[in-house]
Formats: C-alpha cells, sequence, structure tokens
C-alpha cells in the first residue's frame, strides 16, 4: 500500500508517488529529487497550477515551518522547465 500525501497547493490527497517533495534549504524551496534531503518537506503535483497555488496562498512557507520570505525561484523554473 503506498503512502498518502496532500499536495499543498490544491490540498488534494494523492498517493506519494505521484508527488513531489520539496524541501527548504536555508530560505530557498529547493526540489528533492531523491526523496532524502533532511529536513522536512511539503509534497505538491508536478503541475504549475498547484505550485502556483502554493506560492500564492504562502503554503510553502507553513508546511515547511519556515518563518520569513522564501525563494520558490529555483522551483518554479524545475516545474516550467519539466512541465
Amino acid at each position: 500500500m503506498d503512502s498518502v500525501r496532500t499536495c499543498v497547493g490544491c490540498r488534494a490527497r494523492a498517493p506519494r508517488a505521484t508527488l513531489t517533495r520539496v524541501v527548504a534549504v536555508g530560505l530557498q524551496v529547493v526540489v528533492d529529487e531523491r526523496g532524502s534531503l533532511p529536513g522536512r518537506g511539503a509534497w505538491v503535483h508536478d503541475t504549475s497550477e498547484c505550485v502556483d497555488a502554493a506560492i500564492r496562498r504562502r503554503a510553502f512557507g507553513r508546511a515547511l515551518r519556515v518563518s520569513g520570505s522564501l525563494d520558490t525561484q529555483t522551483l518554479q523554473n524545475h516545474f516550467q522547465r519539466n512541465g
């Protein structure tokens, strides 16, 4: 049985295999390609709509428990390049 996670963008529950894990490295949000980076992770669908919704709602900061403004440019570039 596959683990279920919630997308921080659309708030829909989905199997872990269909979502992408992101973590905060300093104040920058990066994609955890291998799922092995340390720290608290957040899960998001691999679509620009979910990423944009999470950024607009400031969901990454809450999910990753980081205070202050997060740099999401690397994350946006990753999803635009792969989307």
